[in-house]
């Protein structure tokens, strides 16, 4: 995937997992194409594993199904961040 591709999938997930999971994070634009594309390697890596069984650092393509894939695992991503940082996720 070229990068305007990964720019666009970041903002969209990210978006959609801030609005599904807001709790109290700032970052404006920029913090919400990394939390997506974050997302989008960790939903895909957790994806890969569940499907073949395999540990391999992979990611979504640009679809619905990698969108949801993304936003699923750009929440994952913000619970564990938000527990490592000592955050309350309320």
């Amino acid at each position: 995937m070229n990068i305007l591709a990964w720019i666009v999938l970041g903002l969209i997930a990210g978006a959609i997992a801030k609005a599904i999971d807001p709790g109290a994070r700032g970052g404006g634009l920029l913090g919400t194409m990394l939390l997506g594309i974050v997302g989008a390697f960790v939903g895909g890596s957790l994806y890969t594993f569940l499907t073949t069984g395999a540990l391999a650092i992979t990611s979504t393509g640009f679809s619905l199904g990698g969108i949801l894939v993304a936003v699923l695992g750009a929440i994952i991503f913000s619970f564990i961040w938000n527990r490592v940082a000592g955050r309350s996720a309320i």
